[in-house]
């Protein structure tokens, strides 16, 4: 006969075959916008670029894939792949540089030579469920027209997408197209011809000289290029699939907690022990997905934080635990830009408030936090206690619950859900 958690651990894992899926609906295109705020900071952080880098690329390879006669499905894909050509960035730097602070503005050529961020950048590129062929995108958009990029591609072996790419990502970083003025638009017109057949291959410089005129420029200072965007590309909400829906959370979790060595698989971490609670408590299949969706994606808001409070071994001094928890409130706005999903930023967002009203962003009460709040909370406190950090090793399950324990009696957290997380993690 199976133990009571046998049988809940064979739920857990045998439940997508069991229970009826209903997909979660979203509106691909929107999501990743939202979710480029949180990528922008990393990108001004890591190599000097202006806030909005991606949004920007997107909307000049946007326009220069229109010149180029590419509609519908495969041109809206290749703008969400343009949004987020640097997601690999965290992961590149904390696994081929060891530290985030080995690589400053003054190191960009040597960014744009290392090609490991492209693949990596590549790899996770398969886990957003596009509708269209984007092979080597991603992987070739640093390669120059003469072969002198991190690959050796010559232009006739660089595919066109890439090749527009890397005009829109290049011009981006050298020039403040937030505030370019018609001399300075001249100025650049001029170099990209002289560029033309050496970094850039002749046939992207035509499209960007035939796209790319001084006015869509000042429309996109006016406007903001993510409206622009949006104007282009209407909210179409599609259904996903569990196993995309995870695909995804796994691709933004990766980012985030690569951004700190402290928090490395913290976000996953979150979300698997999320997920067998939701199962636990007999969530339909639908809402089980949800919950993993807002558990991998409840530190996303960490993105905006500096590494110097991220990795800080010690106790934060007030200023510092001031701009930590700013991450929380962060978590909420980039989530609260996806339509469709407002349980989802709830229970991401508060999972640092106390039901004593002393946690934070919002100073949130007992009796204004649902279960599913509560229940993130305290998953998210477990998970931390008992992983591996650079810093300290993972208590055992024991210990781990004796403080939860400590935290249930000062009235911090809810001690039903501390004896059921027990109950199904304990050994």
């Amino acid at each position: 006969m199976l133990s009571e958690r046998s049988a809940l651990l064979r739920r857990f894992f045998c439940a997508s075959g069991k229970w009826e899926e209903k997909k979660l609906r979203l509106d691909l295109t929107d999501m990743l916008l939202a979710l480029s705020e949180a990528l922008d900071k990393v990108e001004e952080d890591l190599i000097g670029v202006a806030t909005g880098h991606g949004k920007r690329v997107a909307y000049l390879s946007c326009l220069m894939a229109k010149e180029s006669g590419m509609t519908g499905e495969e041109l809206e894909d290749f703008v969400g792949c343009a949004i987020l050509h640097d997601n690999a960035l965290t992961e590149f730097i904390r696994e081929e540089l060891g530290n985030s602070d080995d690589i400053k503005v003054r190191d960009v050529g040597r960014f744009m030579n290392n090609g490991g961020h492209c693949v990596h950048g590549e790899e996770n590129m398969r886990l957003v469920p596009f509708r269209t062929d984007l092979t080597n995108i991603i992987l070739y958009h640093h390669e120059n027209a003469d072969g002198t990029g991190p690959f050796g591609k010559q232009a006739e072996e660089i595919p066109l997408k890439a090749q527009i790419l890397h005009v829109a990502d290049l011009v981006d970083m050298r020039s403040h197209l937030g505030r370019i003025t018609k001399r300075e638009f001249a100025q650049l017109m001029r170099q990209i011809r002289k560029e033309a057949g050496s970094l850039f291959t002749k046939e992207s410089v035509d499209l960007f000289r035939k796209a790319i005129t001084f006015e869509a420029l000042s429309e996109m200072q006016q406007k903001g290029a993510e409206q622009l965007l949006r104007e282009m590309f209407p909210a179409r909400f599609e259904e996903y699939s569990d196993e995309e829906i995870h695909r995804i959370a796994a691709l933004f979790a990766r980012i985030v907690d690569y951004k700190s060595s402290f928090t490395k698989d913290h976000s996953l971490g979150v979300a698997q022990k999320a997920q067998v609670m939701a199962v636990y408590y007999g969530y339909p299949q639908e809402k089980v997905t949800r919950y993993y969706f807002a558990a991998a994606f409840h530190d996303i808001g960490k993105l905006i934080i500096d590494n110097d409070i991220l990795e800080k071994p010690g106790r934060l001094d007030a200023k510092e635990f001031s701009e930590m928890k700013n991450h929380a409130v962060a978590t909420c706005r980039i989530l609260g830009r996806i339509r469709g999903i407002d349980d989802i930023v709830k229970w991401a967002g508060h999972h640092h408030e106390k039901l004593d009203g002393q946690g934070y962003p919002f100073g949130l009460a007992a009796d204004q936090l649902s279960f599913e709040e509560r229940l993130m909370g305290c998953v998210d406190i477990y998970q931390a206690l008992v992983e591996t950090r650079s810093y300290k090793n993972g208590l055992s399950h024991r210990e781990a619950i004796q403080i939860m324990d400590n935290m249930v009696k000062m009235g911090k957290i809810d001690g039903d859900i501390v004896r059921d997380i027990d109950k199904v993690f304990g050994d």
